[in-house]
C-alpha cells in the first residue's frame, strides 16, 4: 500500500476516533442546528418542510442510519468504523440543493454528493475530513422518455434499470448505451463515462449526452447553454463531485433491433480456454460492431482440482443466424452453436446481463433499486493496448489458481470507441487500447482477515499484470474508483500535485483542461473528495476551507 494510502486510512481511523467522543456528537448537534438555521435564509423560495429532509445521528438517529445505509453497495464501508456524515440531506426539489450548498459553504463544511448508485469506494458517503455532509440525490429519480425527439430526461437520482425500463414502456426499438448492472445511479455512471454491451456500437453513455441541468457553487441552475461548452464538456466523463451537483441529464436514445441475441460459453484450462483468450484478444477489437463478447477469467473447482475457466459472454444486436455466420468467419475456435444462443429483445437482454431469468423475470425487476446482492468488494482496472502472448495468459492463469479469489473481466474495444478523438469528452482511454480490465473480488463473509486477504489478491494481481497493460501513465477507468492509485493530499502545490497522480490515470491528455475548467467555476475547491480534480495552485481565494491536510 502507499504511504499516501497509509495515512488515508489513519486518518479515517482518527476521524472516527475524534467522532465518538463528547465534542463530536456536540459538533453533530451544533451543525444539525446550524443547518436548520441557515437552510431557510438561503432557499430562492420559502420552504417549511427543510426539517424533513435533515438527518442526524443526534437528533433522528434511526432514520439517519437507515438513509445512510441504504444506498451503500460496499458492505467492506458499512462497519462501525467507517467514518459517517454528521448530516445527510435528501432533497426534494432543486431550491432544497441550492440552500444546501450554499450552507455548506457557509458553514465551512465538506459535501459529499450521492446518486443512490453503485461507488466502489464509498467517496459519496466516506470522507477523510472530520465534518462532512452527504447531499443524497436519490428522490431526483424522474425519467421522462419523448420517442418523437429520441431523448430522454433522467434525473441523477434515478438508476439504470429505471432508465431502461421507461425507454421500453415507450418504445421496443430504442435503448440506451449504459451499464449492465440496473443498480447503478445514473448520476455517477454518465459523470465517468459509463459504457455497457453496445460500447462497440454506439461508444459511451456520455458520447450520447446532449444537454445537462447543474447547481454551481454559487446556487445557480445551469444548462449547457448557460454552463458553457467547456462545463458541459467537463461534466460528460470528468467524475461526479468536482464541478457541481448535477441535476438531471438529457441524453440521446439509440436505435436497437427487435431481436437481439445472447450467449455464454465456459471453458477451462483443460478446454483449451488459454488459446481461446489469446484468440480472442486479436479478433474481438475488429469483429462486427453490433458483437460485444466479456470474457471472465476465474478461479475454479473441477473434480476437487483448481484450475482456471475463461467465461465468454456476448451481446448481438441482431439475429443468431447473422451472429453464427460472423463467429464461424471470425472466431470458428469458439465453436458457437445455434443451440447456445437465445434471441431475445433489447430489454431481455439487459435482465440476461443483469444475471435474471429473461423467461421468468418481469421487466418490472428494473424499477427494484435494491435487487442485487450487497457484498464485500475491491476493484481495479487496467488497460490492454497489445495482445498478451499465450505465455503471458498461462501465467495469468496459474496466478489466479494460486491467489484463489481474485478475478478477471475483459471488456472489448474497437468499433465506435476508435471514431471518437480522446479529447472528444474527458473519458481519454478511446483508439489504440484493445481491452479494458476489471480486478474483481467479492466476498460475504465480514471476518476482517478474509478482508485483508481478498484486498490483498487485488493488489498483488494488479502488480502481476504491470508488463502486459498500458504504460505512462499506467490507465485507470474513474468508474471502477480505487483510491490505491493516489488520493488528494493538503491543499495548494501539494493538492494539485498529489490529485495529478491519479488524475493523469483516469484522464490522461485531458487532466490539464479539467483541472483549469475546474479552477474557472469553483477556485476554493468547495466541491472536492478524495479523488476529485484539484485546482491550479495559487488560484484560491481562500473562502472555502480547503481539503484537510492528511499527513
Amino acid at each position: 500500500m502507499s504511504s499516501s494510502m497509509i495515512f488515508y486510512f489513519i486518518f479515517f481511523l482518527c476521524s472516527f476516533s475524534c467522532f465518538s467522543h463528547s465534542k463530536g456528537a456536540s459538533d453533530s448537534s451544533s451543525i444539525y442546528k446550524s443547518f436548520l438555521q441557515c437552510l431557510p435564509t438561503q432557499s430562492p423560495q420559502p420552504d417549511p418542510t427543510f426539517s424533513t429532509i435533515v438527518y442526524s445521528s443526534a437528533y433522528n438517529s434511526s432514520s439517519y442510519t437507515t438513509v445512510l445505509q441504504a444506498y451503500i453497495k460496499n458492505r467492506r464501508l458499512n462497519t462501525t468504523s467507517t467514518p459517517k456524515p454528521v448530516l445527510i440531506i435528501t432533497p426534494t426539489k432543486e431550491s432544497q440543493v441550492q440552500a444546501t450548498i450554499l450552507c455548506a459553504k457557509k458553514l465551512g463544511v465538506q459535501i459529499k454528493i450521492r446518486s443512490g448508485g453503485h461507488d466502489y469506494e464509498g467517496i459519496s458517503y466516506v470522507s477523510s475530513e472530520k465534518d462532512f455532509i452527504v447531499l443524497d440525490m436519490f428522490n431526483f429519480r424522474e425519467v421522462n422518455v419523448n420517442i418523437a425527439t429520441e431523448t430522454a430526461v433522467v434525473q441523477a437520482g434515478a438508476q439504470l434499470g429505471e432508465l431502461y425500463y421507461r425507454i421500453w414502456e415507450k418504445s421496443k426499438v430504442h435503448g440506451f448505451p449504459a451499464g449492465v448492472c440496473p443498480t447503478v445511479g445514473v448520476g455517477g455512471h454518465l459523470s465517468g463515462g459509463g459504457y455497457g454491451t453496445m460500447l462497440r456500437k454506439y461508444g459511451l453513455s456520455v458520447d450520447h449526452v446532449i444537454d445537462a441541468r447543474i447547481i454551481d457553487v454559487k446556487g445557480r441552475i445551469l444548462n449547457r447553454k448557460s454552463m458553457g461548452e467547456d462545463l458541459f464538456w467537463a461534466i460528460r466523463g470528468g467524475g461526479g463531485g468536482s464541478f457541481g451537483v448535477i441535476i438531471s441529464y438529457t441524453v440521446k436514445l439509440v436505435p436497437v433491433p427487435e431481436v437481439n441475441t445472447v450467449f455464454r460459453i465456459m471453458k477451462t484450462v483443460a478446454e483449451n480456454a488459454t488459446d481461446l483468450v489469446y484468440k480472442w484478444q486479436t479478433v474481438v477489437p475488429t469483429i462486427d460492431d453490433n458483437l460485444f463478447i466479456r470474457v471472465l477469467l476465474q478461479p475454479v473447482t473441477v473434480n476437487k482440482q483448481k484450475t482456471g475457466r475463461a467465461s465468454f459472454i456476448a451481446h448481438f444486436l441482431g439475429d443468431s443466424d447473422t451472429l453464427l455466420a460472423i463467429m464461424n468467419k471470425n472466431f470458428p475456435e469458439l465453436g458457437l452453436k445455434k443451440e447456445d444462443c437465445m434471441e431475445v429483445s433489447w430489454i431481455q437482454s439487459i435482465l440476461y446481463w443483469a444475471n435474471f431469468d429473461y423467461n421468468t423475470t418481469a421487466v418490472e425487476i428494473l424499477l427494484n433499486r435494491h435487487s442485487d446482492n450487497v457484498n464485500f468488494l475491491k476493484r481495479k482496472s487496467d488497460y490492454v493496448q497489445t495482445p498478451i502472448p499465450k505465455s503471458g495468459l498461462t501465467a495469468i492463469f496459474n496466478k489466479l489458481v494460486e491467489l484463489g479469489k481474485a478475478g478477471f473481466v475483459f471488456n472489448p474495444y474497437g468499433g465506435k470507441m476508435n471514431e471518437y478523438p480522446a479529447d472528444a469528452t474527458p473519458f481519454p482511454h478511446r483508439a489504440g487500447n484493445l481491452f479494458k480490465i476489471q480486478y474483481s473480488v467479492n466476498w460475504n463473509d465480514a471476518d476482517p482477515t478474509l478482508e485483508k486477504d481478498y484486498v490483498n489478491q487485488s493488489r498483488v494481481l494488479y502488480k502481476f499484470m504491470t508488463k502486459y497493460v498500458s504504460k505512462n501513465p499506467r490507465g485507470a477507468f474513474l468508474n471502477y474508483r480505487d483510491l490505491d492509485i493516489g488520493v488528494m493530499v493538503g491543499t495548494g502545490k501539494s493538492g494539485y500535485n498529489s490529485g495529478k497522480v491519479y488524475g493523469e490515470k483516469y484522464f490522461m491528455g485531458n487532466f490539464k483542461r479539467l483541472v483549469a475548467v475546474k479552477t474557472a467555476v469553483d477556485p476554493d475547491n468547495f466541491f472536492r473528495n478524495e479523488q476529485s480534480i484539484p485546482i491550479l495552485p495559487g488560484k484560491s481565494t481562500g473562502k472555502s476551507r480547503k481539503m484537510t491536510t492528511l499527513i
